[in-house]
């Protein structure tokens, strides 16, 4: 049966492209998901730091999600006026004249262009691994510099350039994977402000007149041609594509905006959208962010203020490398399949499960600790070697407690982060907004209360914050709403206090998770370099 919606409330299709598939929603012009549907893609991870995914196999999972959802008949799609899209961050696309992929997706987990990165930055006199006259360059104008981790679209670039010489000739346009998803919609090669930012060649100075920057691109070793145009995550790029309605059974008037990466829809989604506002974000991977009034940089801690999806606005840009995804690993490697935890389809109810599977082990996880390291870090500190690790097994150690010291280890990597990003505002930063997949796990969002020592609040559907706030910025887009307007529609399902029971066993934990890191990134320097002499023929 059809939603009963008042005739004229315009609907928006939000597509939200994570790295485990797409999820597609229609969303009311004001935030009200009124349902969605996901569909699987496939992660293609190989040695030496490797991570590709296949455009084509994301556009089909769009169609097929898009099909599915208007066959539940939620509401009439002849009232979707704008297409709104998000997606994951920091990914390069190679696509030719035609917009079609040359080559799989170079996603933002992957680290192989490192090498070139610093070879790229270096020189004689070096701040933090920088030249000094190049960090100057980069920082003044476009408020970060290219991460030495080697997981952004100009490192991803390089590698092609230099490994995969073929593809990178083939490629018409360098395109982040959210843009990949508009060129397919409406036939554009055009990138956004915020989208192109971690390719670290645009002027973001005034933050109304972001722009391709000529002294910027000649350091990263950039042509101009291979990149695309420029427009606001509010802008409307042009309708559908005639034969892209169709597939997705939209009205042909149907129009598509700009739209933004996973971490700026998820600030707007969250609706946190107030300077200093915080929200944590916990999928695959995880985020601790605000929006702020000001252009800053943090070099040592990996983190700075980038233009936001919101016009004329800036947001703090980080992110822990791992959350969620130490729970699919820990899932799909330590569990047996008839474990209670082990479903095929991921069900609504996996962290009730996770919640109850846990539940028995105390704060502290009886002594174990987990670092959350599975594939490197990037923030608060950018280590691309750094491994994952449980630490004091014991004989009397119990499951319970290895799913709990998960759940911590994670928050405890986001309370490292918390005090960077606190001495980066300026100011502490409480309530703290959860948003994300794992936020449906009340016990975790207790955990963060008590690992933060902050109140947090549990965003109502949080697994919909990315198209929430996809759908939200293409009604800015078309004036259905104005930004002031978004937190009265983004609700709180919960909140949690921090226990000050608890405080004394998550400080010492703190203390020791640092220490951790300290006493081992040489070990795993080492253990990493060996390997890949091993993979070397």
């Amino acid at each position: 049966m059809l939603r009963d919606l008042p005739m004229a409330e315009p609907l928006i299709l939000a597509i939200d492209l994570g790295t485990s598939g797409p999820k597609v929603a229609l969303v009311t012009a004001t935030g009200t998901v009124l349902g969605g549907e996901t569909a699987p893609t496939t992660l293609h991870l190989s040695e030496g730091g490797g991570a590709e995914q296949d455009p084509a196999q994301w556009w089909s999972a769009i169609v097929e999600a898009t099909q599915r959802l208007h066959a539940r008949g939620l509401a009439d799609p002849g009232r979707v006026v704008a297409v709104g899209v998000t997606s994951q961050w920091a990914g390069t696309v190679p696509v030719d004249a035609e917009g079609q992929a040359v080559g799989r997706a170079i996603i933002w987990m992957d680290s192989r262009g490192a090498r070139y990165i610093d070879e790229l930055v270096g020189g004689l006199v070096k701040l933090e691994g920088y030249a000094a006259h190049k960090l100057w360059t980069w920082i003044r104008r476009t408020g970060g510099a290219p991460s030495l981790v080697g997981k952004e679209p100009l490192s991803h670039i390089l590698f092609l350039r230099h490994e995969r010489p073929e593809q990178y000739e083939a490629a018409a346009k360098l395109l982040e994977p959210k843009d990949y998803l508009v060129s397919r919609l409406t036939g554009r090669a055009i990138a956004t402000y915020d989208s192109i930012a971690l390719h670290w060649v645009t002027d973001n100075r005034d933050i109304d007149r972001v722009d391709y920057d000529p002294a910027l691109l000649k350091l990263a070793g950039l042509t101009r041609d291979k990149l695309p145009s420029l427009c606001g995550a509010t802008d409307v790029v042009g309708p559908l594509l005639p034969k892209v309605a169709r597939a997705l059974g939209l009205p042909p008037e149907a129009v598509v905006v700009g739209g933004t990466p996973d971490v700026q829809s998820a600030a707007v989604g969250s609706g946190a959208v107030a300077d200093g506002q915080a929200h944590v974000y916990l999928g695959t991977s995880s985020w601790l962010s605000c929006h702020v009034p000001f252009k800053k940089t943090d070099l040592r801690n990996n983190m700075a203020s980038l233009p936001s999806a919101l016009p004329g606005r800036y947001f703090v840009a980080n992110e822990q490398e791992t959350a969620g995804a130490c729970l699919s690993w820990l899932r799909d490697n330590l569990v047996h399949a008839d474990d209670a935890l082990q479903t095929p389809d991921a069900p609504d109810d996996f962290f009730a499960r996770l919640d109850r599977a846990a539940s028995s082990s105390q704060p502290g996880a009886g002594g174990v600790m987990f670092t959350p390291w599975l594939y490197g870090e990037r923030c608060p500190i950018a280590d691309h070697t750094v491994r994952a690790s449980f630490l004091n097994l014991s004989l009397t150690s119990t499951r319970a407690d290895m799913l709990r010291a998960v759940l911590e280890g994670v928050a405890l990597n986001s309370r490292w982060l918390l005090g960077a990003v606190e001495r980066f505002v300026g100011h502490r930063l409480d309530p703290i907004r959860v948003i994300g997949g794992g936020a449906r796990s009340a016990l975790w969002c207790q955990i963060y209360a008590d690992v933060l020592d902050r109140r947090i609040e549990q965003v109502e559907d949080p697994l919909q914050c990315n198209a929430r706030g996809a759908a939200l910025i293409a009604s800015l887009g078309l004036g259905l709403i104005d930004a002031e307007s978004i937190p009265k529609h983004v609700g709180v399902a919960a909140r949690f206090s921090p226990r000050a029971e608890h405080r004394h066993v998550y400080d010492r934990h703190f203390d020791e998770f640092r220490v951790v890191y300290r006493r081992t990134r040489a070990i795993y320097a080492r253990m990493h370099r060996d390997a890949e002499q091993r993979r070397s023929p």
